[in-house]
């Protein structure tokens, strides 16, 4: 790499292709195996991400409140919200959902319960 292009950020030219700048392609996938198997795992990704953006909403509900029972952070509410679904083998949008039904009068299920009061930071008198 020349000092000017160390100095504005330029690529250095690419050995593969003369005149062009850049690291040089990389190979591409042998056989159309590799790439129905690269297809597969970027739908795969594709589903997770819409799952997580369908989550979202009802998870910052419940850290909400968290954040308002335990008078604490959005950082200390998600953590607590990792602890009750780690420490429950449930998924953390269902401890989530589950916080946010007792608003429309349903129970929390026992076992979040217990879990979530042990990990709510304890507060003193109001």
């Amino acid at each position: 790499m020349s000092p000017l292009q160390r100095a504005t950020g330029a690529a250095p030219p690419s050995p593969a292709i003369p005149g062009a700048t850049g690291p040089a392609p990389s190979a591409a996938p042998d056989t159309a195996r590799d790439g129905g198997a690269e297809l597969e795992r970027l739908r795969t990704e594709v589903a997770q991400l819409r799952q997580a953006m369908r989550s979202r909403p009802v998870i910052d509900q419940a850290r909400g409140m968290i954040m308002a029972w335990g008078a604490c952070s959005a950082d200390e509410a998600w953590r607590i919200l990792v602890r009750v679904s780690q420490h429950t083998n449930t998924r953390l949008r269902v401890v989530a959902a589950c916080l946010v039904a007792t608003t429309c009068g349903e129970p929390l299920p026992e076992a979040l319960e217990e879990v979530l009061d042990h990990a709510l930071p304890r507060r003193g008198p109001v």
